[in-house]
């Protein structure tokens, strides 16, 4: 990044397109911009500042210039297995500030505000908001029936005999046709959310319906959108045939989160689900980030509230300690 250029000047996550997946290629950077340039001799110039995430599939090389403009347009970076269904590392996010990430840890951590997060969600998956008096076992069964009959839908709509979800990773051909179209509308869902989630300054390990996976939030975040955006691609790809039946999937989704503007929505209902103004958490927008001025700012002091600073180091060590973890 220019010395002169403030992280101000960044675009909202918001703003931006959704995904590129790339494989077998080379990626540089040109200009302002990036180029992917494939084997069979072929480059496109894409604008690093209007893109929101790039998958980096199997047989694909980085140069460091490009990996400098993508990060300096707050584009995130996932290094990704064939068809995507495989995750292996991901690129730093474009917030400096922890306030996010803080918050999230303190909800993921506290059994009734984590219990909050969890209702809201679930909550947040139906058109029509579920009776209060249910309890939560009740609202996941709910749930369950009403995934079941958006599969069933979903392939009366397309014309495809469905026999379930069920797919070995490591035998990806194995799987059936709708199957394999699922996996990879999936893992397109799962990119994006991810790369949401980085660029809010969350965390994805820190889930609240999902748990003990570096990826369990980006899993949490990705439910709320899968029978709406990803079920009628996948389906719909299934039944034009097989030929390059996971590339279609990859564009069609592409397109339906573009048409759909799913970039603008992710953030804010983050912030919904966490209960928290999206002016305050999570819109994205580093603004109101004390560190956007200068990236290699130090951190501040942690100063507790619960004891007076000039509490004894002997008394603080006495002290009765929660502990949320095993």
């Amino acid at each position: 990044m220019n010395r002169k250029t403030s992280l101000h000047d960044l675009p909202r996550f918001d703003d931006k397109l959704t995904y590129l997946y790339v494989e077998h290629a080379v990626v540089e950077q040109q200009d302002s911009a990036i180029a992917v340039h494939r084997a069979d001799g072929t480059s496109t110039a894409i604008p690093a500042a209007a893109l929101a995430v790039l998958l980096l599939g199997p047989g694909t090389t980085l140069t460091h210039a490009a990996v400098k403009s993508l990060a300096d347009n707050n584009c995130q970076v996932l290094w990704v297995g064939e068809h995507g269904v495989r995750f292996y590392a991901q690129g730093l996010g474009g917030a400096r500030s922890s306030r996010n990430l803080l918050r999230q840890a303190f909800l993921a951590t506290q059994d009734v505000a984590r219990l909050q997060v969890v209702i809201r969600m679930y909550c947040m998956r139906f058109d029509d908001k579920p009776d209060s008096t249910v309890t939560l076992q009740q609202l996941r069964g709910k749930e369950g029936v009403r995934v079941r009959e958006a599969y069933a839908v979903a392939a009366q709509e397309a014309g495809i005999e469905w026999r379930g979800r069920s797919y070995n990773r490591g035998q990806w051909d194995a799987a059936d046709p709708i199957n394999r179209a699922l996996s990879a509308a999936n893992s397109c869902l799962y990119g994006l959310s991810h790369a949401a989630i980085l660029s809010g300054g969350y965390s994805p390990a820190l889930g609240f319906i999902h748990t003990g996976k570096q990826l369990s939030f980006v899993y949490d975040v990705a439910d709320l959108y899968k029978v709406k955006y990803t079920f009628p691609v996948a389906f719909r790809e299934a039944a034009a045939g097989l030929e390059n039946l996971e590339s279609r999937v990859r564009r069609g989704c592409r397109d339906m989160f573009r048409s759909q503007k799913l970039v603008e929505r992710i953030l804010p209902d983050i912030a919904a689900a966490m209960d928290v103004s999206n002016d305050v958490q999570g819109t994205g927008d580093p603004g109101d980030d004390a560190y956007v001025g200068d990236e290699a700012r130090p951190a501040e002091w942690w100063q507790p509230d619960i004891l007076p600073p000039e509490t004894p180091i002997g008394r603080i060590l006495e002290q009765a300690i929660h502990r949320p973890w095993k």
